[in-house]
C-alpha cells in the first residue's frame, strides 16, 4: 500500500522503529507529517531545530527524490511533499490490480468472529430502530472481513415471550386482521401494538394472555398450533426484509430452541454455586464486581432473558470454535451485557466478548415504541422513500421504462435507509428525516450514488480512447489530481480504522469526501475534451475513483448504481 511504503521509507531513513504520522490540514503544508518531539528528546535536541536539520538531509538525499519532491520543516514537524508521478503510477496501478480487493488487509489473521445482530421479536413490528441494528451489524461484519477476520453473522430471534401471547390474543379477538391484504408478518406487528393498548386496563384480558402463554409453553393445544403458524409468518416476513436489504446470516437462532438447554444450564450453575436463590428467585449476585444483581429465574419459576443467552453463548462457543463473539444490541442493555460476560467468564469461557451498543433512532416528534405503535415501520419507511424516488427518477429520466425506474428507485431506497443508519457514529442519536435523507446535494446516499454514476457516464463516453494503449500517468499534474490520488491512497487506512473502532461512519465520511473531491475535479477540469494523452490519464484516475467508491459501497451494503 502506497502510503505505508512511504512511511516505511521515512522510518528507515531516520532509523525509527516507531513513528506516528499525521496529515497536514492544508496541501500547502505538505502531504504527510512527522512530529519530531520524541526523536529530539532521544537526541537531546530542540524539536524545531532537529526538524530543520532533517529536512536539509532529506532534500539532499537523491535516493528519496523518486518519492518526495520536497521535505519542509514547519516548527517541530517534518512535512513531506509526495511526488505526483510516484503517487499516480503506484496508486492507480495498485487499484487496477487489486480491483474489488483494494484496501483489504490480513490484520485479523483469520480469527473467527461471530457477530450477532438483528435480534428482533416475532409477532412485533420491524421498525426503523431495527434498521439501525441490522445496518450497523452488517457493516461491521463486512469491515471485519476486509480486515482479514473470518466472520460468522448470526441472529437471535425472540419467538417465545409474552408478546407472542398478547398478539395471538388480539388476533383471535379481532377477525379483521385475517382479512386484510398486507403481509401477515407485517400485520402481526400492528396487532401486537393494538393488543398492548387494549390490555393496559383489562385484568380479564391479561389473565387470558397468561393462559395462552402457558399453553404455548406446554407445546400443545390450539394456542400452540396458532403460535407455530403465526411464528412462520413473522419469519417469512423477516426473510423478505433481509433479502431486500441484501443481508444474509450463517445461522439464525430462536429462543424456543435454546430455552430448555438454558434451564438445564441454570440448574447446573445453581448447584455449583455460581447462581443463588434470593426471595424465591434465582439470581447471579455480582455485587463484588460492582455489577449488581442479575435475575435469572423469577420467583414463579418462569425464565428471564439470561436463560436463553447463557445457553446460546455455550452453543456458539462449543459449535463454532470462536475466538471472539460480538453482540450488537442497543445502549439500554450495556449493564446487562457486562453482567452476562462476567458470568460467562466465571464459568470458564476465555473468548473475547464485545457488546457494541448503539443509541436510539427517533422520529422528528419523539421516541418510538412498538408497544404503543408510535413507530415508522420498515414497510412504511420504504414505501415513503420509494414513492419520492420514483417521482424524482421519472422527472430526470422520463424516457426510461416503468420497470427500470422502479428498479433504480428501489435500489436507491435501500441505499438511503442504510446510509442514514451508518453515517452517524453508534453513540449518537439518529433523528430520521425523510426529506433530508433524499437530498442530492448533501451527506446522503443520493449524493454519493449520483457522483459515482456521473463518473461512470464519463468513462463510458471515453471508453474507446481510454482502452487504446497504456495511459501516461505522469500527465496528471493538476493540484486537484494530486488531492484525489492522496485520498485514494488513504482508503486502506480508513478501512483499518473503521474496523478497529467498529465504526462504519469513518467509511461513510471518507466516501462523501471522495465524491466531493471528484465533483470538484469534474467541474473544474476538462476530461473528455482534453488532449488525448491527458484525457487517457484522467480517465484512468476517475476509473480508480469509481473502483474505490464501489468497494466502499459494497462494504456498507449499498447497492451500486451505474446510472441514475
Amino acid at each position: 500500500m502506497v502510503l505505508e511504503e512511504l512511511k516505511a521509507k521515512i522510518k528507515i531513513a531516520l532509523k525509527l522503529e516507531q513513528a506516528v504520522f499525521a496529515y497536514p490540514p492544508s496541501p500547502d503544508l505538505g502531504d504527510l507529517s512527522l512530529a519530531c518531539f520524541d526523536l529530539a528528546k532521544s537526541q537531546k535536541k530542540n524539536p524545531a531545530e532537529l526538524a530543520k536539520e532533517l529536512a536539509a538531509d532529506f532534500n539532499d538525499n537523491l535516493t528519496l527524490k523518486e518519492y518526495f519532491i520536497e521535505v519542509k520543516a514547519v516548527g517541530p514537524y517534518l512535512n513531506f511533499f509526495v511526488s505526483p508521478c510516484f503517487l499516480a503510477d503506484n496508486v492507480i496501478e495498485e487499484i487496477k490490480l487489486d480491483k474489488d480487493r483494494y484496501g483489504q488487509n490480513r490484520d485479523g489473521a483469520g480469527r473467527k468472529v461471530m457477530i450477532e445482530y438483528s435480534n428482533g421479536n416475532t409477532h412485533k413490528e420491524y421498525h426503523v430502530g431495527h434498521l439501525r441494528n441490522i445496518s450497523y451489524g452488517d457493516a461491521v461484519g463486512r469491515l471485519l472481513e476486509v480486515n482479514g477476520y473470518t466472520v460468522v453473522p448470526v441472529s437471535y430471534i425472540n419467538d417465545f415471550g409474552i408478546h407472542v401471547a398478547k398478539t395471538i390474543w388480539n388476533w383471535r379477538r379481532d377477525k379483521t386482521y385475517a382479512e386484510r391484504p398486507e403481509p401477515k408478518g407485517y400485520l402481526l406487528g400492528r396487532c401486537y401494538a393494538k393488543a398492548s393498548q387494549a390490555l393496559e386496563n383489562s385484568p380479564e384480558g391479561k389473565a387470558e394472555v397468561a393462559s395462552i402463554m402457558k399453553e404455548i409453553e406446554s407445546r400443545q393445544g390450539k394456542s400452540y398450533k396458532l403460535w407455530e403458524e403465526t411464528r412462520q409468518w413473522s419469519i417469512d416476513y423477516f426473510d423478505s426484509i433481509y433479502s431486500e436489504l441484501g443481508v444474509a446470516f450463517s445461522h439464525i437462532f430462536y429462543e424456543n430452541e435454546v430455552i430448555a438447554a438454558g434451564l438445564q444450564l441454570v440448574d447446573k450453575l445453581f448447584k455449583e454455586g455460581v447462581l443463588v436463590r434470593s426471595e424465591g428467585a434465582i439470581i447471579a449476585n455480582l455485587e463484588k464486581y460492582d455489577l449488581g444483581v442479575l435475575p435469572i429465574i423469577r420467583s414463579d419459576g418462569t425464565a428471564l432473558y439470561p436463560v436463553g443467552d447463557l445457553a446460546l453463548a455455550s452453543e456458539k462457543f462449543d459449535k463454532y470454535s470462536l475466538d471472539e463473539s460480538i453482540y450488537v444490541v442497543d445502549v439500554r442493555q450495556s449493564l446487562y451485557f457486562k453482567q452476562l460476560f462476567k458470568i460467562l467468564a466465571l464459568i470458564g469461557y476465555k473468548q473475547r466478548l464485545v457488546h457494541l451498543p448503539y443509541d436510539f433512532v427517533t422520529l422528528p416528534d419523539g421516541m418510538m415504541s412498538s408497544r404503543t405503535g408510535n413507530v415508522i415501520t420498515y414497510q412504511e419507511l420504504k414505501d415513503k422513500i420509494f414513492e419520492k424516488l420514483v417521482a424524482e427518477t421519472n422527472e430526470r429520466h422520463g424516457h426510461w421504462s416503468v420497470s427500470h425506474i422502479d428498479r433504480v428507485a428501489l435500489a436507491l431506497t435501500i441505499s438511503t435507509i442504510k446510509f442514514e443508519m451508518l453515517k452517524v457514529s453508534a453513540d449518537k442519536i439518529i433523528t430520521f428525516n425523510i426529506n433530508e435523507s433524499l437530498r442530492f446535494d448533501g451527506y446522503t446516499a443520493c449524493y454519493l450514488q449520483y457522483g459515482y454514476a456521473r463518473l461512470k457516464s464519463i468513462i463510458r463516453k471515453g471508453r474507446f480512447i481510454f482502452f487504446f494503449g497504456r495511459p501516461d500517468l505522469s500527465r496528471l499534474r493538476e493540484n486537484k489530481e494530486k488531492e484525489l490520488l492522496l485520498k485514494l491512497a488513504r482508503y486502506p487506512e480508513v478501512l483499518r480504522l473503521a474496523a478497529v473502532k467498529y465504526n462504519p461512519s469513518e467509511l461513510t465520511k471518507y466516501l462523501f469526501e471522495l465524491v466531493q473531491l471528484s465533483n470538484d475535479y469534474y467541474h473544474g477540469t476538462n476530461i473528455l475534451k482534453a488532449e488525448t494523452g491527458v484525457k487517457k490519464a484522467r480517465l484512468a484516475l476517475i476509473t480508480a475513483v469509481t473502483q474505490v467508491l464501489k468497494n466502499g459501497f459494497n462494504i456498507l451494503g449499498l447497492k451500486v448504481l451505474e446510472g441514475m
